[in-house]
């Protein structure tokens, strides 16, 4: 098990993954041609039972059974139907041959199939350093999230980790409908609910993710927190008085699109508040042809939030992963911690570095040679190489053979110690990982000075470990790894949404591997460990607006976001450069405002819905919105650009540009809020009208508009700034976006996938 964890928590946001695929309408059945004999399993959508046959969940299953023809896996005993689904949408999961599959297709009321494919899995002081104070300020307001359910899609779930403890948290509230029944978790007033639809009904966490994620999110007050004895404190979750419901979907292969739909299905029937998934899809699919887009609409049309991972494709521009806008897209930034380890040189030249195994902590004087090979710099050069005694310094690359295993045997080979450069696309990013004792990671600039002194004469090296370093400066930075937008599907509005710690993220794992101990903890990085802190900041928000809808909670959290590190100076990028909107969204995520942001930007189903038809039309609609009432000619068209989005971004033509927005008053009855528009570049004019809006009570709603004019060139040319509402002690921020030239999303290439190039 533990020689897979490095193609899950570090390598595989390289590579490129396989896809959820649905067939068109009308097109000729796309077969699983994976499986032997063109057997495999898929998800098929199908019109909703007739009437007469009542809609309960037993009547939904018999009708999904009618599509099966009777000869199907005649000559199996696994079951024909996989998953049923009411909520998510009206179809099923089945194990069908290619025969089958061309059955179903033929049956009234079959409207789509496409096959089943995996997905990709995408703290002691992250609370503390989003301003989060035990027993003071937003989390004694919020009563640290009690009543509010979070439900995690994820790996399962170690259940006896004291992160789960239910010491302090009240019983989950009545409404609730989920349980721990058919598993061996043993379940409380923290962990409330735990299914697998994985097989069988073992929700334990054979990975550790869905363990990380879920104490991430709304783990209990654990002291002692360590790793390695590293990063000691006391841990917790964002939401550390929020209940928690596991839905096991992957293992350490993936995640099931047919599993994702089930849990989905079963966490919008137990009454979840929050779900937290920290996966996704590598491809940019069209929203009705994308399962988690899909699933999630109907979670938020039922009040339920979603909070997804941006993907671990950065720094690739228009990289993005779960780009709905009904979807809260997390981004992933730096903490300002570090696990110190300086790597002092024969000219007493210090490098800062870090490791996250410091056994041994020397702090003696002794230096060793430094052993670096100019001609082969790359980690993996060491064929009859002599590093008895010497301190070995080479640069981590994507095509570096596995990392962990060139460490082990160059201490095989007695080197006195391992320096590891990072790859020359992460910068300033170091993603950690336990390479054993005697380990030091450094950035690129930092490493081309250690190359540049080992090229001279007789060079010699000392590492020196110095713990965990609080303070450091600058963060939050955007992680290499993180995604980036703009969104493919929707250039008009701006992805990923929010920034959030998911760099070198300490959290509860399972005793998996060389980790001991039922109170285990891991440093992992990824999206996936960003979003369950905004998970975590949106069970605070709901705990305290129990009546705000999903748009209203994201909003919050994106207007009253940071848009400067703790320098005062704007988020730098994995280069130290000005990160732009593309990679921070609205800003990095500030719990202790997102509860009082004075205005929101509400969306309903309903506009959702007609920015559906907009840029889809009718048949995707039928797909997404789970009404058989609603059809485009009755909704009013909502170009995405109109959507009423907390940020606002304009692809602009040769004509100026005229957007709407509505807030919605939620701070005091009697305000006044006074424009405060900064756009920096030359290229685009921005005006807004009007300047004032008076508010004379709460839940009263105003409209304004901002007109985009620039001039046109043959290169595209983006130009950022930001829209600020003022009034008292109220700053409601939304960055402007402005996109001149070749708007759009990119063409089609000509496999079919939209190309990302173009903005790189």
């Amino acid at each position: 098990m533990a020689s897979l964890l490095p193609l899950l928590l570090l390598i595989a946001f390289l590579s490129a993954k396989p896809a959820l695929c649905y067939i068109n309408p009308g097109a000729r059945l796309q077969k699983n041609a994976t499986k032997p004999s063109g057997r495999g399993t898929y998800i098929v959508l199908v019109d909703p039972p007739p009437l007469a046959d009542g809609d309960g969940e037993d009547d939904h299953r018999r009708w999904h059974e009618s599509f099966l023809p009777p000869s199907q896996l005649a000559d199996s005993d696994e079951p024909r139907l996989v998953h049923s689904y009411s909520e998510v949408f009206s179809g099923f999961a089945a194990r069908l041959t290619d025969a089958g599959l061309d059955a179903v297709s033929k049956k009234p009321g079959f409207v789509r199939a496409f096959p089943d494919r995996t997905l990709q899995l995408m703290t002691t002081h992250t609370p503390e350093f989003l301003g989060l104070r035990k027993d003071a300020g937003f989390w004694r307001d919020t009563s640290y999230g009690k009543g509010v359910i979070v439900g995690v899609l994820d790996s399962g779930i170690h259940a006896s980790h004291p992160s789960f403890d239910d010491h302090g948290v009240a019983p989950p509230p009545a409404r609730w409908n989920g349980s721990c029944r058919n598993t061996t978790a043993r379940c409380n007033n923290k962990l409330i609910g735990a299914k697998s639809f994985v097989g069988n009904n073992d929700t334990s966490d054979g990975v550790g993710h869905g363990t990380h994620t879920s104490s991430t999110a709304a783990g209990n007050f654990v002291s002692g927190a360590a790793v390695n004895g590293l990063g000691a404190g006391t841990a917790a979750g964002i939401a550390p008085g929020a209940h928690v419901a596991m839905y096991k979907v992957c293992t350490v292969e993936g995640c099931s699109g047919g599993a994702l739909l089930a849990g989905l299905d079963e966490a919008i029937k137990d009454g979840v508040d929050v779900l937290s998934l920290s996966l996704g899809s590598s491809d940019a699919l069209d929203y009705d042809e994308d399962p988690i887009a899909i699933g999630a609409f109907s979670a938020v049309s039922k009040g339920i939030i979603v909070v997804c991972a941006a993907g671990n494709k950065g720094p690739v521009m228009a990289s993005l992963s779960n780009e709905a806008p009904w979807l809260l897209t997390v981004a992933a930034g730096s903490v300002d911690r570090q696990f110190s380890a300086v790597t002092r040189l024969g000219d007493g030249k210090l490098i800062d570095g870090e490791g996250l195994n410091q056994a041994t902590r020397n702090s003696s004087s002794e230096s060793h040679p430094l052993f670096y090979s100019k001609d082969q710099p790359v980690c993996g050069f060491v064929d009859g190489a002599n590093v008895n005694g010497k301190i070995v310094f080479c640069q981590l690359t994507s095509s570096s053979p596995d990392q962990k295993a060139f460490v082990d045997d160059m201490k095989r080979a007695g080197a006195a110690g391992v320096v590891l450069m990072n790859s020359g696309i992460y910068g300033y990013t170091t993603v950690l990982r336990d390479f054993g004792s005697d380990v030091v990671q450094v950035t690129v600039a930092d490493g081309n000075s250690i190359a540049e002194y080992a090229t001279s004469g007789k060079p010699v090296a000392t590492i020196t470990f110095n713990n965990t370093l609080l303070g450091v400066r600058p963060s939050p930075t955007v992680a290499a790894f993180s995604s980036r937008g703009p969104s493919i599907l929707s250039p008009g509005i701006l992805k990923p949404d929010i920034l959030a710690p998911g760099l070198n993220i300490l959290a509860a794992w399972p005793p998996l591997g060389t980790i001991k101990g039922a109170a285990s903890f891991n440093v992992i990085s990824g999206t996936s460990m960003a979003t369950p802190h905004v998970s975590g900041v949106a069970a605070l928000v709901k705990s305290a607006h129990p009546d705000w809808s999903p748009a209203a909670v994201k909003s919050a959290i994106m207007t009253t976001s940071d848009a400067v590190d703790s320098t005062g100076v704007p988020i730098l990028d994995e280069l130290h450069a000005k990160a732009g909107a593309f990679l921070t969204g609205a800003g990095h995520v500030n719990p202790t405002r997102a509860a009082d942001p004075g205005l929101v930007y509400d969306i309903t189903a309903t506009d959702y819905a007609g920015y559906i038809c907009t840029i889809l039309g009718d048949h995707a609609l039928s797909i997404i919105v789970r009404n058989s009432s609603l059809s485009c000619k009755d909704l009013p068209k909502v170009p995405e650009t109109q959507l009423n989005y907390p940020t606002i971004t304009v692809p602009l033509e040769e004509t100026p540009s005229t957007v709407s927005r509505t807030v919605t008053n939620v701070g005091p009855a009697g305000s006044t809020y006074t424009a405060n528009l900064m756009m920096p570049g030359s290229s685009a004019t921005v005006r807004v009208s009007p300047e004032k809006l008076v508010f004379s009570k709460a839940g009263e709603r105003k409209t304004f508009s901002v007109t985009v004019s620039g001039r046109i060139s043959g290169q595209r040319v983006v130009e950022e700034g930001s829209l600020r509402w003022v009034s008292g002690k109220y700053v409601v921020r939304s960055p402007v976006v402005v996109i001149l030239g070749a708007s759009g999303p990119p063409p089609a290439a000509a496999d079919g996938n939209r190309r990302r190039d173009n903005w790189a």
